[in-house]
């Protein structure tokens, strides 16, 4: 299971791309006229763990070749870009744009055909039959109806699809963390069965007292607090804690320097608060669950920053959250060794629930295991036919090399032809005739009594 922060800046940047409060007169000669691509510094950024990401990237990357679109920028209306009102604007984009989303939306529509039919494949065998119409319906980050072009209709879709996702991103990502400690509890209660009852105290004795370790750790401020925040400034940045500036410590961890503090420089700053709680040299320390940490520090502080919900924190955001009172008396933050993350009920269904699939794979394995004692039977018969086959052919070859080195031979070493016939030869020199001739006397024998003799 892989855990790590998600980036969506890249997506905002998208709908900021996309907005316009006002719409423009565009001279159409400019609108028509190819424009070269404008060279931007490379910046890295981190997938999202959407599954169309590379798809959403592409997009952004090709619509930021577009001058009249980046203007769009500065009179971005968030709530407009949201509901996908302003996708219209595609319309009025460079043919050369235009172009080039079309080529990306086919290779979009192909990839999402080619993992159907492996999908399907694994499943159910290659003889299966595809509808890839019907099975494309659930992608709703375009319009599969016309897998060819990119409409305005298909930028709509991305931005509402993308919007979703990431919005609801956390909540999955929540219950994929329970699932994972519930597995790990459940390996655990396991493996206690098969020691004896002395093992198993020995056992559970050593777990409570590792549990006990992870939780004896320094106190955690509060992710966003002024406690916070000013031991970042202190021991990350080495400034004096009395000369705190929460203007400045914004400017100071606005690492790109776009004006805004993402989410990736929102979880940096606490890496020293997670420091006190986990340390990857300790067995009772799951680097696992310092991510989740980091992930959930992240979560609150921007549920009680973000106030526009764009997932970005803007200086006048981070400026009006430092005047309020939680900022200064803020209360400790509850770890999540301190929360109950799963009930008991919940992790006996997860256990039913797991010990279906287990008996599903082994029936699948037992299977796979019966027709491959199959195929070994007839790979075996197959290899006994075939080494009959090779020793005829070997003992023909072996008597057709002794005929041709050893010929047949006379009394006389001359070579002996054996013709077979149906009537067997006459004594002497004498050759058997046809059935119907006479044979010929040797002209040196007398005749017989009443022969006639004219001819001697």
């Amino acid at each position: 299971m892989l855990w790590k922060s998600v980036s969506v800046s890249h997506c905002w940047l998208l709908l900021c791309l996309l907005g316009a409060a006002e719409t423009v007169p565009i001279d159409k000669i400019k609108v028509n006229k190819i424009e070269e691509p404008v060279e931007h510094a490379t910046v890295e950024t981190p997938d999202t763990g959407l599954y169309y990401d590379r798809y959403l990237r592409e997009v952004i990357d090709v619509l930021e070749t577009d001058r009249h679109f980046r203007d769009k920028l500065q009179t971005a209306n968030i709530e407009e870009i949201k509901s996908g009102k302003l996708a219209k604007e595609l319309n009025l984009v460079s043919h050369l744009v235009r172009t080039k989303l079309d080529e990306l939306k086919r290779q979009e529509v192909s990839r999402l055909r080619m993992l159907i039919k492996a999908k399907i494949d694994a499943q159910q065998g290659k003889d299966a039959g595809i509808d890839h119409h019907a099975l494309l319906k659930q992608f709703e980050h375009l319009n599969h109806q016309n897998p060819h072009s990119f409409e305005p209709e298909d930028l709509e879709l991305l931005i509402k699809t993308a919007t979703s996702d990431l919005e609801n991103y956390d909540q999955e990502r929540h219950e994929e963390f329970k699932q994972y400690e519930m597995l790990k509890e459940h390996e655990r209660r396991e493996y206690l069965k098969t020691l004896d009852e002395e093992k198993k105290k020995q056992e559970e004795a050593r777990f409570e007292e590792m549990r006990k370790k992870h939780k004896d750790h320094p106190k955690v401020n509060h992710p966003g607090s002024k406690d916070q925040l000013k031991e970042v400034w202190e021991e990350t940045d080495g400034l004096d804690p009395e000369d705190f500036d929460t203007k400045t410590f914004f400017k100071l961890h606005d690492t790109n320097g776009d004006g805004f503090l993402d989410e990736q420089e929102m979880e940096a700053l606490f890496t020293k608060e997670l420091e006190k709680i986990y340390d990857p040299n300790n067995e009772e320390d799951d680097m696992i669950e310092m991510e989740e940490e980091r992930l959930r520090m992240r979560e609150h502080v921007m549920k009680e920053i973000d106030t526009n919900k764009d997932r970005l924190i803007s200086m006048d955001e981070f400026l009006n959250a430092s005047e309020k009172k939680e900022f200064v008396d803020a209360e400790n933050w509850e770890t999540l060794g301190e929360q109950e993350l799963y009930s008991e009920d919940e992790l006996q269904e997860f256990e039913k629930r797991l010990s279906r699939q287990e008996h599903e794979l082994r029936m699948k394995s037992d299977d796979l295991l019966k027709q491959r004692e199959e195929l070994q039977l007839q790979q075996d018969q197959f290899q006994a036919q075939k080494f009959e086959f090779q020793q005829a052919v070997q003992q023909l070859e072996q008597q057709k090399q002794a005929q041709q080195a050893h010929p047949p031979t006379g009394p006389n070493g001359e070579l002996q032809f054996h013709q077979e016939t149906n009537q067997a030869a006459p004594p002497g020199n004498a050759q058997a005739l046809p059935p119907g001739h006479d044979q010929p006397q040797d002209l040196n024998q007398p005749a017989a009594p009443g022969q006639d003799q004219t001819h001697q």
